[in-house]
């Protein structure tokens, strides 16, 4: 036997709680494997043996431990994925409804997400712009602002802004976008502005 089962300082937590639920008979119900029925078998064959019976005692303390560190993990993990779930439709929701309009877009400009305000201000539905172009919803002489803006942080990865109109010439926006970490996309917000552009 390992020294971690008689030396209470080198167990893990882990260990530490299953050993705590088995004394109080809080054990969970076992959700992973159970013990084999030839390990059973093995059991009962050392537990009768006066010399062995002992050592039997202890492997089948060892394989309950075991059974509950397993189940207590597994029930971590549960845990652990409502968690990040919770906060994956948060930061979801902070992106869908920003009082802003924004869009995360590939360093060529084609959109990979866009929020509801965004699509607002573009009289686009939210759904239409995934994988399409962002220049392909601005006025045709805006798209040169556009294409300078994503060729800015491309080189330099700074922050970059240009002034563009919807795609039918109705309203001035403006655009402010950063290279995201990683440089693998570009963040975008969108506003609109209260410059003219003539000729856009």
């Amino acid at each position: 036997m390992s020294n971690s089962v008689t030396d209470p300082g080198n167990l893990s937590p882990l260990r530490l709680a299953a050993e705590r639920r088995l004394r109080e008979g809080k054990a969970p119900s076992t959700n992973s494997v159970g013990i084999s029925l030839d390990a059973l078998a093995l059991l009962y064959r050392l537990a009768v043996a006066p010399d062995s019976s002992s050592d039997a005692l202890k492997l089948l303390h060892e394989l309950q431990t075991h059974q509950v560190e397993l189940d207590l993990q597994q029930e971590q993990l549960k845990a652990n994925e409502r968690e990040y779930t919770q906060e994956l439709d948060r930061y979801k929701a902070l992106f869908d409804f920003a009082p802003v309009g924004y869009f995360v877009v590939g360093r060529e400009g084609l959109i990979i997400e866009a929020n509801l305000a965004v699509g607002q201000l573009l009289g686009v539905e939210q759904n239409e712009f995934g994988g399409r172009p962002l220049a392909n919803f601005l006025a045709p002489g805006s798209r040169l602002a556009l294409l300078g803006l994503l060729k800015k942080l491309r080189i330099n990865g700074a922050s970059a802004s240009c002034e563009v109109q919807t795609g039918d010439g109705s309203r001035p926006l403006r655009i402010a976008a950063n290279m995201a970490p990683g440089g693998a996309a570009i963040l975008m917000v969108v506003t609109e502005s209260a410059r003219i552009m003539p000729g856009a």
